[in-house]
């Protein structure tokens, strides 16, 4: 959710035997055909839910986000980040490789390597340090993800912080990844001008009928780009049109993570809101109330 041209950082940001573990387009805008294809494509999909998971997995789950290594702050977010019924909606097995895009501080990280500790494996793509000039808040970042794991390997195991190059994003090698997730990162790379070199890297990382998972702030349809590039919005056709570009199929959309509340249309983008809350004081209880932004869910696969 990170935006360089903003003051400050945003805040932060395995089956059942888990309880004992612990008892403890291009990047200017796709063309009027692509968004239009990408529209249609968006009609035709099928919405989903937990329910296309298995018990077994959803146990799982219930187990994972029920960890009281959860950070208590962040727990008080599921109300806006639905884990279970976004990772259920996503497919989600807990012996498939995955690999999350920029976890910041690990929120999901949290929920995600524990689940996939015993048989699977959990990859945090996360910039390469060794690359200078970069904003601080990618290295600040990078820290806390790696204290985090680092400080308790009886529960994040075998968890890998895998570097990419942020200019030339590449996330291992091709055909290596079950599923690869990212949460609310799109909007920056459409205002640095090489999503579309992501969406082609998820694809290439990606086995034959793999899963991408999406979800990022929604503008409402027709938002021109560079409203969406100043609020942090982005339309489901412009993701859209990066995906289908990159060779993906769209296999469902959810509502999951929707905010009827959120109209849009604040001071300071998507940043007004919480959890990052840049707005006068006076306005907090206003923005409580519309609580965290409206968010598209997309499931993508890589045909095969």
């Amino acid at each position: 959710m990170d935006r360089r041209t903003r003051p400050a950082v945003r805040p932060l940001l395995s089956g059942l035997l888990l309880a004992a573990l612990v008892g403890c387009a291009s990047t200017q805008g796709s063309s009027a055909s692509a968004s239009a294809s990408a529209e249609d494509g968006a009609a035709a999909a099928s919405a989903s839910d937990s329910s296309m998971v298995t018990n077994a997995t959803g146990a799982s789950l219930d187990t994972a986000i029920a960890g009281s290594w959860r950070t208590p702050a962040w727990v008080k977010r599921d109300q806006y980040r639905h884990p279970k019924e976004t990772l259920s909606f996503f497919l989600l097995k807990p012996d498939q490789t995955v690999i999350e895009i920029t976890p910041g501080g690990g929120w999901y990280t949290e929920i995600l390597a524990p689940f996939l500790r015993d048989g699977g494996q959990y990859v945090a793509a996360v910039w390469d340090d060794a690359i200078p000039g970069q904003p601080k808040y990618r290295y600040d970042l990078n820290k806390r993800l790696r204290d985090k794991i680092d400080g308790n390997g009886a529960l994040y195991g075998k968890a890998e912080l895998r570097i990419f190059d942020a200019r030339d994003p590449d996330f291992g090698p091709a055909g290596s990844a079950d599923v690869v997730l990212t949460f609310r990162n799109a909007h920056n790379w459409v205002e640095d001008s090489n999503a579309q070199e992501y969406f082609d890297a998820f694809f290439k990382v990606l086995k034959p009928g793999g899963t991408l998972g999406f979800v990022d702030h929604r503008a409402n349809a027709g938002t021109d780009l560079k409203k969406q590039i100043d609020s942090g919005y982005l339309t489901e056709a412009l993701v859209l049109g990066y995906a289908t570009k990159a060779g993906f199929v769209l296999d469902g959309q959810s509502e999951v993570n929707a905010n009827p509340r959120d109209t849009k249309d604040h001071p300071n983008g998507v940043w007004t809101l919480p959890p990052t809350n840049q707005h006068d004081p006076k306005d907090d209880a206003k923005y409580q109330a519309i609580g965290e932004s409206d968010r598209m869910t997309l499931r993508f696969k890589k045909p095969g």
